[in-house]
């Protein structure tokens, strides 16, 4: 077979096999001839096809897009891409394709090749983008009411933290007016009831005097921690005026006082190391009280409560022990907070849930701090560690 035909039959063949449709027409859209994907999508035969009208197998739309834009476009620029339009089946279902064209001249007569591609894969990947893109949208817009529901949310709780502050400001100043209005009376109460005791007095009415005596004493402790408690809050931390004093002297009294307090205890005293340091005296006995008091209200009186206090060339250091019920881990760990009890036990000298917090904060104020051990067989030490300071 001469080499011109191999040529024409192998380019024959590859019109005809083409994947996409290969049309060719004159000027006037008549068909020439057609391959067989283009047959495919029209239901027309290769000869049924040839002398029709491309125009005539578009959909109405099509024919005037054709008619208006397709035909002169293709007159003036010779060629057009990407041209979507729909080919009416024989059966009247329309095949949507894109078109690209080129304008030929050959011996005076002008063709025009014409390349038809299917769109459904393409479509179908433009409906997932879309899609896409409108769950982006939804998405975006759940994004933004979350985030304006959030600021509107943070704001409600700025609000309420605002008033919740500005109410616990009101409440801890009207603590400590009250409070300190409280000490006056108490103080003529107290005053009044040892007078009353200097006289001839049955046994029942000392006895009745000596608790007023008594519930003087812990109305006053009260009071004094409710204030010191309200100065903590407010910021301006527990004053201290320290001076050079002799600790084990400080705790010898102070323990001495608090034998007439807590007749009920056997408190012990233990001197170890130097004496003086430079502390807040007044302070130092309130730390004692308190820690007293504490072990009086939930220790085990059956044993003695020892008062260590010990000075060496590091630190100064009071430890206050008694026998009684295990502190559990989870309480030790709030246990220097406002309001927090080691029990809900009625008891005398118990106060408001103050005085280890009180504690804490003289221990802070003269730049030391507190800590509590406490396990079955060694009992509860409370140990107030103050660093070694000069005048």
């Amino acid at each position: 077979m001469p080499a011109d035909d191999l040529s024409l039959t192998d380019a024959q063949r590859l019109f005809d096999g083409a994947p996409c449709a290969l049309v060719v027409t004159r000027e006037d859209g008549t068909i020439e001839q057609a391959n067989q994907c283009f047959s495919d999508w029209t239901g027309f035969g290769a000869g049924e096809l040839k002398g029709r009208r491309f125009q005539d197998l578009l959909t109405m739309g099509g024919r005037i897009f054709h008619q208006t834009h397709l035909a002169p476009l293709m007159k003036m620029q010779g060629s057009i891409a990407e041209v979507k339009l729909d080919l009416l089946h024989r059966d009247r279902h329309t095949v949507t394709v894109l078109l690209n064209g080129v304008r030929h001249e050959q011996a005076g007569t002008v063709y025009n090749e014409l390349a038809l591609f299917g769109t459904t894969d393409r479509d179908k990947y433009e409906r997932e983008l879309l899609n896409a893109r409108k769950l982006a949208e939804a998405l975006l817009l759940e994004k933004t009411a979350a985030e304006m529901a959030l600021q509107q949310a943070q704001a409600e709780l700025n609000n309420a933290y605002e008033i919740a502050q500005r109410r616990a400001l009101f409440a801890e100043q009207m603590v400590a007016i009250v409070s300190h209005d409280l000490k006056n009376p108490l103080t003529a109460i107290k005053m009044a009831s040892e007078i009353l005791a200097r006289g001839e007095r049955s046994p029942k009415e000392r006895q009745l005097l000596g608790h007023i005596g008594l519930s003087s004493d812990r109305a006053q402790r009260m009071i004094a921690d409710l204030l010191d408690f309200t100065l903590a809050r407010v910021g301006q931390g527990i004053g201290i005026s320290p001076v050079v004093i002799d600790l084990h002297t400080v705790t010898r009294d102070s323990l001495d006082e608090l034998r007439v307090a807590f007749p009920q205890a056997t408190l012990n005293h233990q001197a170890t190391g130097s004496a003086n340091a430079f502390l807040d005296a007044d302070r130092v006995q309130q730390i004692i009280g308190n820690l007293v008091a504490n072990s009086v209200a939930y220790g085990d009186l059956q044993h003695p409560i020892t008062v260590t206090s010990h000075q060496d060339e590091q630190e100064s250091r009071l430890s206050v022990h008694n026998q009684g019920a295990v502190i559990p881990e989870a309480l030790i760990a709030v246990l220097f907070e406002p309001m927090t009890r080691g029990a809900d036990q009625d008891s005398e000298v118990r106060s408001v849930g103050l005085g280890l917090f009180i504690v804490r904060e003289i221990a802070q104020a003269h730049g030391g701090d507190v800590s509590v051990s406490s396990s079955l067989g060694r009992g509860t030490t409370f140990s107030v560690h103050f660093p070694l300071r000069t005048p």
